[in-house]
């Protein structure tokens, strides 16, 4: 599963290739694989990373004190440190995905059409999925075992701060693989922190069929300017919520102040407040006094500036997506300019209105052109876990093949199936 130092050779691209042509053929076996050794092979691995508690935590000191000496934040640090807590939580995360349906196989719209024959799709894997991630080890197991129950082989390459501790997961990955007949090639973690190691798993069209990162905005702009192989992304987060005229006052504020305040760090948190003319007097003094609770930094337009204390927003705020506690708010006329705001400023992730007139919200759900569109509810919905679609590997801003966040299901597609009985076109 993980190459020894004398595989890795100065030639990455031959390297990749093998892991590759590893990956496809893996993939053709795990396809087929029944969900009964699939889950097999999860619980393999969740016990292997339960006994490996020891190792995996002395390995992710290795990497927590060359972070330090290369002057990683803390709050990286903070991201790449495996505790006892963290790592019972991949073991049990391992166990929620064996519990979780198999979508592989499922056939559903059949359909008897006047030939004779019957029409349907059935669900399949995509094949070789290629991640590539940043910072947090504990992403090398929930993407193995994502992949490992939608069907697919997987390519994984974390960032080179997290290569002790990716390797050290490797190995309980490849440990529990060992206990099962699935192929040992149906997760391979990359062993180089070479940045052509990325450049090549991008680009391999004939050994993989989509790529998904997750980090930066600055990781997943390369990877989407650069790969050859589709990707399944979203750059930002830039998400609203919309105080319409017509809001109760109280799930107003108490949406506004979840949505923000409830984790500053997700891509789900609310980055810019809307508020309609006719409620902005009232509400938003209210929403002030509890932001300033919790410490949030307001920036405001000229007309939110003449009800509440905040900084002058500039044109960047309504398009930067903060991750921390500031908030930009801006008093909009109606539904019609806070409509256009989102399209002109957000990022086609999750938008929400909170509003009381049926027609207004009938309006919002069919004009916001954004992967979640919410009702009367917080943007800090948007996962896979509420929307009951269980562990995610990412949310997609993009419209093919798949949109929101993305589960077991994302992980797989459609192929059509036809049932005849000796049936012949005329």
């Amino acid at each position: 599963m993980t190459a020894t130092a004398a595989d890795l050779t100065s030639d990455v691209a031959s390297y990749m290739q093998t892991l590759g042509q590893r990956a496809r053929a893996a993939a053709r076996a795990l396809g087929s694989a029944p969900t009964a050794s699939k889950n097999a092979a999860l619980l393999a691995i969740a016990a292997a990373i339960d006994e490996g508690r020891d190792p995996l935590r002395a390995e992710n000191a290795k990497d927590l004190a060359a972070g330090r000496a290369n002057g990683l934040s803390a709050a990286l640090l903070d991201r790449l440190e495996l505790t006892d807590e963290r790592i019972a939580a991949m073991a049990d995360g391992l166990r929620q995905i064996a519990a979780l349906p198999d979508p592989v196989g499922a056939i559903d719209g059949m359909a008897q059409r006047p030939s004779g024959i019957q029409v349907g799709r059935m669900r399949v894997p995509l094949g070789v999925i290629g991640i590539i991630y940043e910072s947090r080890p504990n992403v090398t197991a929930d993407a193995a075992a994502l992949c490992l129950k939608s069907g697919n082989a997987s390519i994984l390459r974390g960032g080179s701060e997290a290569i002790h501790s990716n390797r050290a997961i490797a190995a309980c990955i490849a440990a529990g693989l060992a206990r099962t007949r699935l192929p040992a090639d149906a997760v391979q973690v990359v062993a180089t922190t070479d940045r052509a190691a990325v450049g090549e798993l991008i680009r391999m069209r004939e050994h993989v069929d989509v790529i998904v990162p997750r980090g930066g905005k600055g990781l997943i702009a390369r990877i989407a300017d650069e790969a050859r192989v589709p990707v399944i992304k979203h750059l930002d987060g830039i998400c609203h919520v919309y105080l319409d005229r017509d809001a109760d006052p109280d799930k107003a504020e108490a949406v506004a102040v979840n949505a923000k305040c409830r984790r500053y760090g997700i891509c789900g948190a609310m980055e810019t407040l809307l508020v309609h003319a006719e409620l902005a007097a009232d509400i938003l003094p209210r929403l002030a006094r509890r932001y300033a609770e919790q410490g949030v930094e307001l920036r405001g337009c000229a007309r939110t500036r003449e009800l509440i204390e905040a900084r002058a927003a500039t044109d960047e705020d309504w398009d930067t997506e903060y991750l921390a506690a500031i908030l930009s708010i801006r008093v909009v006329d109606d539904f019609d300019a806070a409509v256009a705001h989102i399209a002109a400023h957000g990022s086609q992730h999750t938008d929400s209105i909170v509003s009381e007139n049926h027609s207004s919200v009938q309006r919002f759900l069919r004009e916001v052109d954004s992967a979640s569109v919410m009702v009367n509810a917080s943007t800090q919905f948007a996962d896979g876990f509420e929307y009951g679609l269980g562990a995610e590997i990412g949310i997609s801003t993009d419209k093919l093949h798949v949109r929101g966040p993305v589960g077991l299901e994302g992980l797989t597609t459609q192929k059509y199936i036809v049932l005849g009985d000796g049936a012949v076109r005329a």
